[in-house]
């Protein structure tokens, strides 16, 4: 952890009364927080809206397990506790992995065996001049198959899966046709792994849930884990929600169920963990070590194993992965060496925060001793603080008597003393000095963010509520609306979004306020006092209205980062024009200098961008993300087809392009490319 600076602040200017307390002894240090630190950390996040409820599972290095919780799991549904069941999603992939393994090691198969092997006479698996997929190269992401087939198309978007059967599978690899030789490049496959899934349900003859459960969950003990509900795991599981809190449909999976089909508990998932570090003492165990090997190394210390994904952090080796489904966000990871693990179960599809994979990678919290700091000092420093209104954070004076930070998008943090005027968090290496000038008022504060540094003046701005700031809906606390006042808003408006305008209604149905852009599906508007409203389908779009005369004349659009104005349209009123967005020709030999793989640093994390081209036309695609098509603009610069907002802009030298800046959401991100392998 990085040492705690010191404070640029004299103490020649202190509030008048401050006093000191002597600081409170700092316990011994585990890797993961206190479990009181821990459980307002999940506090915040179900207060502030980042879930309905969550179930942490933490496994320190001498073997000792906690369960944390808070939240409730859903309408009907037990009390959140270490056996309540949620859809675990992709973290499927990792079981799946092992069954290969455990196959391997038994001599019932080989990771070079072509995938072509295990399937039904007249299916064709595509190939890529003599190049066969092999059975590692699904599990690794590595085969050249596509996120999901071209011909998936489910009859019930709510349960996408369940319809997709091996037939269309069949069909779909008799027709395809790969775009490069398998092994070659990385993309992230739910069909890949799916597939992996049916090939092991073929070579042994029996069901993906059977095998698992013959395979790994009755030699571990894992009772609580399977597919079918029925018995303890429907009478544990939870209820799953999407970002506007509504209760959504369970997933089921036929022909692909090996890429995310399983439902799981804490308690199971921790023996798994378990199962996972120190020496084997079992045939599954021995098979799990071989799934922890990196068997593709992707660069800037990312590898992928069987089913797993690792990142090198220092002389660190963490392997994790990740689960979602249309309402459950979970996540598993451990360092194999430090013999910690971590399990993240939550009943929203839309969870975004990072607090498991903090927990992993950085370990135990800041071990500095607290002060206790007088009421009135911890009141005088309540307010907004920031470059503007916009992008200001929020220190607020809790109930409990003690402050909380809170950045926009992030839900509250607790804000911990080491002396009257400098603070600290527990959740991230955080750390943050309150300026005073000579007549006593708190004027800024000084932030070190990890070793960015910046001042943050005080702001004369309102401080939204929790839930609001974090970017989240509010279902509570609200006096109801009339029909009679959501009239005041239905309209056409039109509203300027970079280089498009964007053209939607706003319109009343069965009494609820909706709102859809042109060529898009409507979504319901949930009220958030103050004439704003969040939509249901995307709670990051959150619509504004300034009302005249008691009717909405203008909205004001904030989407992500991005924020725009625009006006109501009088009844036959045409919307402007948008700015042009061209598309003009381009040679084969200039195509070919933008050509390659490109690495974006985007926050914490590496994006994958390749480009590439079809048909004389230059497509990029993000790693694990659908293709765009690029429209060239001049100036070595493109505008995917999906949203003009967005810009590539290449950097070219001597005729070929070396790096790639992407504007997108206000922000720039430079990647380099990368050599040709």
């Amino acid at each position: 952890m990085p040492a705690p600076r010191a404070g640029p602040i004299g103490r020649a200017f202190l509030l008048a009364g401050l006093a000191l307390a002597c600081p409170v002894a700092v316990p011994a240090q585990e890797h993961f927080p206190a479990t009181e630190d821990a459980e307002l950390m999940l506090r915040y996040l179900v207060e502030d809206g980042e879930t309905p409820g969550i179930v942490v599972g933490l496994l320190d290095a001498d073997g000792s397990t906690r369960v944390l919780r808070y939240g409730d799991g859903g309408p009907g549904a037990r009390p959140l506790g270490r056996r309540s069941v949620f859809e675990i999603g992709s973290i499927t992939k990792t079981f799946t992995a092992a069954l290969l393994a455990d196959m391997v090691a038994r001599g019932e198969m080989a990771l070079d065996d072509p995938v072509q092997k295990y399937l039904p006479e007249g299916v064709t698996m595509p190939r890529w001049e003599g190049r066969e997929i092999t059975l590692m190269d699904l599990s690794t992401h590595h085969s050249g198959l596509p996120r999901m087939p071209d011909n998936f198309d489910p009859a019930n978007p709510a349960n996408p899966y369940a319809d997709y059967t091996a037939d269309r599978l069949y069909e779909f690899l008799s027709g395809h046709e790969l775009r490069r030789e398998p092994g070659s490049e990385y993309e992230y496959s739910n069909l890949a792994v799916g597939l992996l899934g049916h090939v092991l349900e073929r070579a042994s003859g029996k069901t993906y849930e059977a095998l698992v459960r013959e395979r790994i969950l009755e030699p571990l003990g894992m009772t609580t884990t399977g597919i079918t509900l029925q018995g303890e795991l429907a009478d544990w599981m939870t209820k799953g929600h999407n970002d506007a809190g509504e209760v959504v449909p369970y997933w089921d999976a036929v022909a692909l169920v090996g890429a995310g089909g399983l439902r799981s508990n804490a308690e199971d998932m921790l023996r798994y963990l378990g199962a996972q570090i120190g020496p084997p003492d079992s045939a599954i165990e021995r098979a799990m070590r071989m799934t922890h090997e990196p068997r593709v190394e992707r660069g800037d210390g990312a590898a992928n194993a069987l089913g797993w994904g690792i990142r090198e952090l220092g002389d660190r080796r963490i392997l994790m992965h990740g689960g979602g489904t249309a309402g459950y966000s979970t996540m598993v990871g451990f360092d194999p060496d430090l013999g910690v693990g971590v399990v993240l179960l939550t009943n929203t599809g839309d969870f975004d925060d990072d607090i498991a994979s903090d927990f992993l990678r950085r370990g135990a919290p800041i071990a500095t001793a607290t002060v206790e700091v007088p009421r009135p000092v911890l009141e005088s420093y309540v307010g907004m603080y920031g470059p503007d209104p916009s992008r200001a954070m929020a220190v607020r004076l809790e109930d409990e008597g003690w402050l909380t930070l809170q950045a926009p998008g992030n839900v509250r943090f607790r804000m911990y003393a080491d002396s009257d005027t400098s603070f600290y968090v527990r959740r991230t290496p955080w750390r943050f000095v309150f300026r005073i000038d000579e007549e006593g008022r708190v004027t800024a504060v000084d932030a070190d963010l990890e070793g960015r540094r910046r001042t943050m003046p005080r702001l004369d701005a309102d401080m939204p509520v929790p839930r609001v700031l974090a970017g989240n809906p509010i279902t509570t606390d609200l006096p109801p609306i009339t029909v009679e006042e959501l009239a005041a808003y239905e309209g056409e408006y039109s509203v300027p979004m970079g280089s498009r305008v964007l053209h939607f209604r706003i319109f009343l149905e069965d009494g609820e306020l909706m709102g859809q852009p042109r060529g898009q599906r409507a979504s319901r508007l949930l009220h958030q006092g103050d004439h704003t409203f969040i939509a249901a389908l995307d709670t990051d779009i959150r619509l504004v209205f300034i009302l005249e005369d008691g009717r909405a004349e203008r909205v004001t659009l904030h989407d992500g980062d991005e924020t725009a104005t625009g006006d109501r349209l009088e009844p036959g009123e045409s919307p402007p024009a948008p700015p042009e967005v061209r598309d003009l020709p381009l040679s084969a030999a200039e195509i070919a200098r933008y050509r390659g793989t490109y690495l974006l640093e985007v926050g914490e994390r590496t994006l994958e961008l390749r480009i590439f081209d079809r048909d004389g036309r230059l497509i990029s695609q993000a790693a694990g993300q659908r293709e765009a098509p690029l429209r060239y603009q001049g100036d070595h610069t493109f505008i995917p087809d999906f949203d003009d907002r967005v810009r590539l802009v290449f950097t070219v030298e001597e005729g070929r392009a070396t790096r790639v800046t992407l504007h997108q959401g206000g922000g720039e991100f430079i990647g380099e490319r990368q050599p040709e392998r």
